[in-house]
């Protein structure tokens, strides 16, 4: 997986947002709001590949959270991200 090009996390008001750069990736239906711990993801993945098993190791590695949490909870992101269209 990857992120898909044109978004990037800004903290507006103290919230981690994810906003659309390109004319292609706008949609102003949806505004992706992160927590800490998904917006601390995001910053790890940059224009990598990653896996689901990635995400959890950045987070047992950033969290103090054993790694069948942290592979749940990485599903999970990786799910929400899928349904916002911020992957590909």
């Amino acid at each position: 997986m990857k992120a898909k090009k044109g978004f990037s996390l800004r903290n507006i008001c103290g919230e981690n947002v994810v906003i659309a750069g390109g004319i292609e990736n706008i949609d102003f239906s949806k505004i992706i709001s992160m927590n800490e711990s998904a917006a601390y993801l995001w910053q790890q993945i940059g224009d990598k590949d990653f896996t689901v098993d990635d995400l959890a190791d950045y987070l047992c590695q950033e969290y103090e959270v054993d790694q069948a949490t942290a592979l749940a909870d990485a599903k999970t992101v990786v799910e929400q991200w899928r349904d916002a269209g911020i992957i590909e």
